[in-house]
């Protein structure tokens, strides 16, 4: 009985080896197949990769391009608003100078006037004396 036990075991031992080797050549023909697949998704991305560093690279030079256009437009800005404040200026002044010095001569002119006007007793004509005798005629009694 001893042999057939040993029998026995000598074919599940069997059966066991080839059930291992079968599954090692199993797993060694998907192993396979994956990195087939693998490789034939990466060659498949490999042109949209491209692609998309294309148009990454486009739009980095596009933003740099109009980075650049605004950064000018900014600039332009200024200095048009420097030149605009300068000419103000300088219109203001020259329409200004001009206007004040008509103002003050008006000024002299009507004190040179006001001077001639006055009377004798130094009042201007139309002014009101405030003396004793301007009390003397509001006086009722």
């Amino acid at each position: 009985m001893s042999d057939l036990f040993l029998g026995i075991i000598a074919v599940a031992v069997l059966t066991m080896a080839v059930i291992q080797v079968a599954a090692i050549i199993f797993a060694a023909r998907a192993a396979r197949q994956m990195g087939d697949v693998v490789s034939r998704f990466e060659h498949t991305l490999q042109p949209i990769i491209a692609n998309l560093q294309a148009v990454s690279a486009d739009a980095a030079r596009a933003s740099a391009a109009a980075s650049a256009q605004v950064e000018r437009t900014g600039q332009l800005l200024h200095d048009l608003a420097a030149r605009v404040d300068d000419t103000v200026m300088a219109v203001q002044e020259s329409l200004l100078r001009p206007a004040r010095r008509g103002i003050a001569f008006l000024h002299s002119l009507q004190a040179v006037l006001g001077a001639f006007r006055r009377d004798a007793s130094g009042r201007r004509p139309g002014q009101r004396s405030t003396g004793v005798e301007d009390e003397d005629a509001l006086f009722i009694g």
